[in-house]
């Protein structure tokens, strides 16, 4: 059965996957600087299209008298966003095997540490998918109005080729991604240029927004504007997201890969820096208005359809509708959507370590014909599907999700490269003191600012969602534990004792026959060839008249192994056979019961579907019974009926230097019929 499934399913995979690629065809896939920038860091170059949009957001909680309080939000995120990449660029050096917030938690904080940043990562990497296609479906809307009501089928069908793509190999999606990510840079950066310009010259843009008022949510006193101003930062932190993706993937970089993967960072954290600055000084300046309901924008039509704030700058700056403006709107969507890939290669990644080191299904440690993780990657795209259907693609529902799990592997990544470092400084050289304790100094700012930013969120966004989050980690953590109990429990039942092996007192071998057909003759054979203590052909007698006629045929053959009809009266084939391995189990336990299965194998794969599968499901039952060993005996067919030759005879006689094989003891629930014994 299973050649089957790999005729129908081989050649849509080939189609979509492409050909299979050997080991050592493992260096053509790595990756050089240029590509990395787009696999890897996607997700944070793309969240400057939505992370200044969530500032001015959240300041818009208190009306149009906190908008001015964005640039120092704004300067906090970026605050944060270079001392975590200062600190990520030194876990690329000193853990160049990868694994990120996992591996160094596991080297200096112990087990427990490295699964909840584990397990938040994995759940930040599903989140990212799903806020990345949203956001990216919400600005196509924003374009394409028309759309909306398809807002959750696009999503999944994004996913699905997002899927796809990666399954093709980390190179090649790189190649894709390229173009949309480099477009994206280049477009804002145009965008900010030009609308700088024209702030300059003293004919600043306009938004489309910017004569509508903003109705507060509540009267901003002293606290609440605290309030409203930690919420905006926190939300704005979803800048950061994606930052750990790259000390992740350091062995898909080329050589030198720590020092690539370390340039790919600062690179990436000084792109972003300058558009999350520049994209927050445009809006101001063009007077960008938005609110979380727009029901609270005073003065707009009752029709208003909010836009992003990219969407806005860019038809303030280009002219809404005009070539520019679409490019803006195209690159925002693709980049969007394919930040999804940061964690289409983070989340295979750190599944297959955790794979390796037991903490969830061998399976994910594996590669596949691409030499990607191909497990990781459609568990994630169908987790990222499940969550799409549950929020209706909602970005603004969803992101209240995020970045709980980006900060809990943060600040568990920084302090334990803290404790790194502490311990290389016992070890160090005296010349080396100076730069360790700088590396210390660095990853310990880092640790202390990422848990404050922690309590903010935690704070701020537990009862808008955020309590999903905190629920899904315990529960992800206790089943890591639990795989990896599983596994101890079965390395030690394998481990091989100290003494001989016992051997089983007796072997019964059982044959099941349907027919007397070449197969069923060829299965006997093959089992008295094995020289079991016992040998007795089984069927299930589930038609009267085809159990005579195969008596008859068993007498006509005069075959000298005893033939046992099992009653079904409810035409089961499985549990007939089940019960009477079960009555020679519970008679001699020390005994091994083998269950030959004779079986044809037809050339097609489409003929196969035209037969009955009785016996691979026998096979499935069978496979849980302990004591109990089955054997396939395959007879392959011709296409012509070269195979269909005539049986040979079962011999009268004994034949020379074989034993009798004794019939077992009739039971009380079956009658038998048998040659000569």
């Amino acid at each position: 059965m299973g050649g089957v499934w790999n005729a129908v399913l081989g050649l849509p995979k080939r189609f979509l996957v492409g050909r299979p690629l050997r080991t050592e065809q493992m260096g053509q896939t790595l990756l050089p600087k240029r590509l990395a920038l787009p696999v890897f860091c996607s997700d944070p170059l793309s969240s400057n299209a939505y992370a200044a949009e969530e500032i001015l957001l959240a300041l818009s909680l208190g009306g149009l008298a906190l908008l001015h309080l964005a640039p120092w939000v704004a300067a906090a995120v970026i605050t944060l966003l270079v001392v975590v990449v200062l600190s990520y660029r030194q876990t690329c050096h000193a853990y160049p095997n990868g694994g990120g917030a996992y591996a160094v938690s596991r080297a200096n904080l112990g087990e427990n540490a490295s699964l909840v940043a584990a397990s938040a990562l994995l759940i930040d990497y599903v989140l990212t998918v799903a806020v990345s296609v949203a956001a990216g479906v919400a600005n196509i809307v924003s374009a394409v109005p028309a759309l909306a009501p398809h807002a959750v089928e696009l999503c999944v069908g994004l996913i699905a080729i997002l899927a796809v793509v990666n399954l093709r190999g980390v190179k090649e999606s790189g190649t894709v991604f390229a173009i949309p990510t480099y477009g994206f840079v280049a477009v804002v950066f145009a965008m900010l240029a030009w609308g700088g310009l024209r702030v300059l010259t003293g004919h600043p843009p306009v938004a489309e927004s910017a004569s509508f008022g903003i109705e507060p949510a509540s009267p901003t006193t002293g606290l609440l504007v605290l309030a409203i101003m930690l919420r905006a930062f926190s939300q704005g932190c979803t800048a950061l997201t994606g930052v750990e993706a790259v000390s992740n993937g350091v062995p898909n970089f080329r050589r030198p890969k720590a020092a690539n993967a370390a340039a790919t960072l600062v690179l990436m954290g000084a792109i972003t820096v300058l558009m999350l600055a520049g994209i927050t000084a445009l809006a101001l300046a063009a007077g960008v208005h938005i609110a979380d309901q727009p029901g609270r924008l005073v003065g707009a039509p009752a029709d208003y359809l909010q836009k992003t704030v990219l969407a806005q700058e860019a038809a303030a700056v280009f002219g809404a509708g005009s070539p520019p403006f679409f490019l803006v709107a195209i690159f925002t969507a693709a980049i969007l959507v394919l930040a999804a890939n940061t964690a289409f290669n983070g989340f295979p990644i750190l599944a297959s370590i955790l794979g390796e080191d037991g903490y969830l299904p061998h399976q994910f440690g594996r590669r596949g014909d691409r030499l990607v993780f191909s497990n990781g990657i459609v568990l994630l795209a169908l987790l990222a599907i499940a969550l799409i259907r549950a929020f209706d693609a909602s970005t603004t529902r969803l992101i209240q999700l995020y970045i709980i799990g980006v900060f809990v592997s943060f600040t568990l990544s920084q302090w334990g490269m803290v404790r790194h470092w502490t311990r290389r400084l016992r070890t160090a050289a005296a010349g080396d003191h100076r730069r360790i304790h700088r590396s210390r100094l660095v990853n310990g700012l880092g640790g202390t600012l990422t848990a404050l930013v922690l309590a903010v969120v935690l704070v701020s966004k537990f009862t808008h969602g955020a309590y999903i989050v905190c629920i899904a980690m315990p529960l992800l953590f206790w089943l890591m534990k639990r795989i990896r109990g599983h596994y101890d429990r079965v390395a030690a039942q394998l481990r091989p004792g100290d003494g001989p092996v016992t051997l089983p007192s007796r072997i019964h071998a059982l044959v099941l026959v349907s027919q007397l057909h070449t197969p069923a003759l060829r299965a006997l054979a093959f089992a008295r060839a094995t020289r079991p203590s016992t040998l007795t052909a089984l069927t299930v007698g589930t038609s009267p008249a085809q159990v005579r006629k195969l008596e008859e045929e068993w007498r006509a053959r005069d075959i000298e192994v005893p033939l046992v009809v099992l009653d079904s009266p409810y035409r089961d084939i499985t549990g007939p056979v089940l019960a009477y391995v079960a009555r020679i189990r519970r008679r001699s336990p020390r005994d091994v019961v083998c269950v030959f299965i004779p079986e044809y194998v037809v050339d097609h794969w489409w003929e196969q579907l035209l037969h009955n599968q009785s016996a691979l499901r026998l096979k499935a039952r069978l496979l849980f019974r302990p004591g109990v060993m089955v054997t396939s005996v395959p007879w392959h067919l011709g296409s012509a009926g070269s195979g269909l030759e005539a049986p040979p005879e079962a011999p009268a006689a004994q034949e020379p230097g074989s034993v009798r094989l004794p019939p077992l003891p009739a039971l009380s629930s079956q009658r038998r019929s048998a040659g000569r014994s």
